[in-house]
């Protein structure tokens, strides 16, 4: 098999790999046989090669849930893909009271093994209930290991970690617009530096990556800056703006451990700079940004002069592509936000 090319790719040939290697991983999930190969073609092939491990299910998010935590419990590896993470709201009930509670109402004679993949994120038209980035609302479960997909590591080993190495439920974001991407090796102007999480105690056993991104001869950076997924690629962008068109420098650090929180490559690069600024594309309040922040805040050693957040809006997405864009960070609104950290004048 090729190596990978986009994040998409990366994906696939992640979920191939797995099914080729241990007949205990599944994959459950609506549409996902093939020619179709699901919503965003991430399943594509599997059907045809592993027809008796690729379950199509009917339209009952709760249910493939339901039945996927039997199967993790009887001693399979099932993968669900919910088609949109707008819908992830529907599996509540079995991921939060059940799934993440098992190996601790049954004193650890029980673990469940189960990986739910879901795409989120707007910035393709497709209104309200299409378009949210909703995973804020699962970082503070206890038990439940949330990983978000990036462009500056490879995405699909870290699925197949997830999936051969997981011992707990875990929550894979794939923001919509990543599919699309290349991955991290064709970042040609960036130095890419690769940090590791520690194991995230109770219930993450492996290891993931954390990035650090500065532009190439780049002098000392005077900002942080903190994004994960998508926005991780818009912070990119930034990045170089600020540097061509202002001459302003940052460290651009993306996490791809979102829970149990991992801020510490973060925080890090905050001790240098001083200055940190967090990104996400879900909305401010409460938000994985202010946990980062928090964080900071918390910890000594982090001198921080100046923290700031910048995320969605608090309304629904708009399906207007005009209003869309308004209501979710861009790269100019980075720039702008960056700059006037940079610019301002902290008094000791």
């Amino acid at each position: 098999m090729d190596k990978p090319q986009t994040v998409l790719e990366a994906i696939n040939q992640a979920l191939h790999r797995a099914m080729a290697t241990d007949e205990r991983v599944y994959l459950l999930g609506e549409d996902i046989l093939d020619p179709y190969g699901g919503a965003f073609k991430a399943a594509r092939g599997l059907s045809s090669t592993y027809p008796e491990r690729v379950l199509t299910t009917p339209i009952s998010e709760a249910g493939m849930l339901g039945v996927a935590t039997g199967m993790a419990l009887r001693g399979l590896r099932p993968v669900v893909e919910i088609m949109f993470g707008d819908f992830i709201t529907l599996v509540c009930d079995q991921l939060v009271n059940h799934a993440v509670k098992f190996r601790w109402m049954y004193n650890e004679a029980v673990r469940v093994p189960l990986v739910v993949r879901t795409p989120m994120g707007g910035r393709r038209g497709y209104g309200p209930t299409h378009s949210q980035t909703l995973e804020k609302l699962f970082l503070g479960v206890p038990g439940l290991n949330v990983l978000a997909a990036n462009t500056f590591t490879d995405p699909g080993e870290l699925l197949y970690a997830a999936i051969m190495c997981g011992e707990d439920p875990l929550l894979f974001i794939e923001n919509k617009l990543l599919y699309p991407l290349p991955l991290a090796k064709e970042l040609l102007s960036a130095e890419v530096q690769i940090g590791w999480s520690e194991a995230g105690a109770p219930s993450l056993p492996f290891r993931a990556p954390a990035s650090l991104a500065t532009v190439r001869g780049a002098p000392p950076a005077q900002l942080t800056l903190a994004a994960y997924g998508h926005m991780a690629e818009l912070a990119r962008q930034a990045m170089f703006k600020l540097a061509y068109e202002q001459e302003a420098f940052v460290e651009l650090v993306v996490p791809s451990r979102l829970a149990p929180v991992d801020a510490s490559l973060i925080l890090e690069s905050a001790r240098r700079t001083s200055r940190l600024l967090v990104i996400e594309e879900g909305t401010l309040t409460l938000g994985w940004g202010a946990e980062v922040l928090a964080r900071a805040a918390e910890i000594s050693g982090t001198p921080l002069k100046i923290a700031r957040r910048l995320a969605a809006r608090e309304h629904p997405i708009p399906s207007a592509p005009h209003l869309e864009a308004a209501s979710l960070p861009s790269v100019e609104q980075i720039v702008a936000a960056a700059s006037a950290i940079i610019r301002t004048e902290v008094h000791s």
